[in-house]
């Protein structure tokens, strides 16, 4: 009997991991920067399903991020984890290393606009340790 309930309690566990729904991007504006040759500025919406997270990345850009709905959770490395709601900011430069990007909730969705000013073509989102 103890078996069973192990088994079940790891199958609900495995099944809660594989049904967490990636965040969903929206782009909004590619513009190339007059007077900053070689850069353009990009815009999209990050939509998270309760419980979302970002794995481990980072921009190669200046990334600019503005709350819309919902409450997420971000850090880079090096600096402390901060909780942000709808009007509250966040910036990573392009140095900077993502290490922590959520929803802060388990039942609610959460949304935020994001700009960034980043080389011409190059990707806007690359995958870290």
């Amino acid at each position: 009997m103890k078996v069973i309930k192990l088994i079940l309690m790891f199958s609900i566990l495995l099944t809660g991991t594989l049904v967490a729904q990636e965040a969903k991007v929206t782009p909004l504006l590619s513009k190339d920067l007059t007077g900053i040759p070689g850069k353009e500025g990009l815009m999209i919406t990050v939509d998270y399903a309760p419980g979302a997270t970002d794995a481990i990345h980072r921009h190669n850009a200046h990334v600019f991020v503005y709350v819309l709905d919902g409450s997420v959770v971000m850090q880079v490395r090096g600096g402390r984890e901060v909780t942000l709601v709808p009007g509250q900011t966040f910036y990573e430069s392009p140095q900077d290393v993502h290490v922590v990007g959520r929803n802060a909730s388990k039942t609610e969705p959460a949304k935020f606009l994001v700009f960034f000013v980043k080389d011409k073509g190059a990707p806007s989102l690359i995958p870290a340790k």
